[in-house]
């Protein structure tokens, strides 16, 4: 199969499949309405099943006896346009949020390569710069921080799919840049306990993280409050105010205050504050946090878990069992 023929079943499900489904809601309506007794992904495996094993022609028995090893691996830079954009559409039709984070850096990619069937795409994993580093290794190694921000997997992939793609992404990032550990949430929204990273042998970080309050924006659904304050949304900003936003006013994906002159400043941010104050607010539940720390050899693994175990006396924290809560 072609990648834009596959990059058209993709598009297709994004859209029409996925809403034709009983039992699919829409991205900006599953913190209100989603009440399954599994994790939101678990959910969708059960929709997506008999479509996905149609696109990629195969059986129920023939499904069944998948292996990881049927599965090819693939980093995908950002210049290959094509297959970014059918990371886009993978994410959108099987993952929680369904949309891409802001500060993505890197992309993963797993395809079904067996010989007679269709390359399809059948795993993704997305990393991100962090909204806010850590100190787990202590302030010295916070550049080694990298975020696991998405992550999704096809419905009739084997069991061990998912961690085993969640641990390929890991390496192959130790093995090719200077990152050295690993963090990733959980949503009790989406009815998720981390059981992925629980298999991976991540460190769990215990559940105080996330945004306090979440904020309902008209055709975007519920957002943290850090949305308020991306680029993007100080650009429409500038826009509503009759304003050109200078390119001395961008750097590195975020505002530079310090170029703005001081009155454009003031306008911007009063204009972000009242967005905020006009949105409905709800409470938010705290998400699960997860680390995973990895060094290019045995010992340089052995001297950062040393360090993680220095500066976080208290972690490890025992796994989390009870779904939702």
């Amino acid at each position: 199969m072609s990648l834009l023929k596959f990059m058209d079943i993709e598009d297709t499900h994004a859209g029409s499949h996925a809403g034709s489904h009983a039992g699919y809601i829409p991205p900006h309506e599953r913190f209100d309405k989603y009440d399954g007794d599994k994790c939101w992904q678990g959910h969708l495996r059960e929709l997506h099943y008999e479509q996905d094993l149609k696109d990629a022609n195969l059986t129920h028995e023939e499904a069944q006896q998948l292996r990881t090893s049927d599965f090819e691996f693939e980093y995908i830079p950002k210049d290959d346009k094509l297959k970014c954009k059918q990371i886009i559409r993978f994410i959108e039709r099987h993952e929680w949020l369904g949309k891409m984070p802001t500060w993505l850096t890197h992309r993963f990619a797993w395809y079904l390569n067996i010989p007679g069937k269709p390359r399809v795409l059948s795993g993704v994993i997305v990393m991100a710069t962090p909204n806010a580093f850590s100190n787990l290794l202590g302030k010295e190694n916070r550049d080694k921080e990298k975020l696991i921000a998405r992550g999704a997997c096809i419905s009739f992939g084997p069991k061990n799919l998912g961690s085993n793609i969640i641990m390929q992404a890991i390496k192959w990032m130790v093995k090719n840049t200077e990152f050295r550990f690993f963090t990733a949430y959980s949503d009790p929204d989406a009815k998720e306990l981390g059981t992925i990273y629980q298999a991976c042998s991540f460190s769990y970080l215990g559940q105080t993280s996330g945004t306090k309050y979440q904020y309902f924006v008209e055709g975007k659904g519920w957002k943290g409050d850090k949305s308020f304050t991306e680029r993007s949304e100080y650009v429409r900003h500038a826009k509503d105010l009759g304003i050109k936003f200078l390119p001395e006013w961008r750097k590195n994906g975020k505002v530079n205050w310090q170029n703005v002159p001081p009155e454009i400043s003031s306008q911007l941010r009063q204009a972000a504050k009242d967005k905020k104050a006009s949105c409905k607010r709800r409470l938010a539940k705290p998400k699960h946090k997860y680390v995973y720390i990895l060094g290019r050899g045995k010992k340089e693994t052995k001297r950062l878990r040393k360090l993680f175990v220095m500066n976080n006396p208290d972690i490890p924290k025992e796994y989390p069992k009870n779904r939702g809560e």
